[in-house]
């Protein structure tokens, strides 16, 4: 399998990784990958400053619909 993760992979568990919740073998890919890749460590620290901002982020309390949208818009981001 490999070890390696992906950036789309990552905004896929950013919510994960600030609640603290990921697995230790995803944590560790998670890191690793964040240690060597300047985007998704500025995408890290955008959530991060979006969610100081905004309070706490909540899966729960978005639609399933304005999750699949900001998903959709990350993802689009990361692309360009």
């Amino acid at each position: 399998m490999d070890d390696d993760m992906a950036c789309k992979e990552l905004v896929e568990l950013v919510t994960d990784y600030l609640e603290e919740t990921l697995p230790d073998d995803m944590l560790v890919r998670f890191e690793r990958h964040i240690s060597g890749c300047n985007d998704c460590t500025n995408y890290l620290e955008q959530m991060r400053q979006t969610i100081h901002v905004t309070g706490q982020l909540k899966v729960e309390s978005l639609a399933p619909q304005q999750r699949d949208d900001l998903l959709k818009l990350f993802r689009n981001w990361k692309q360009s």
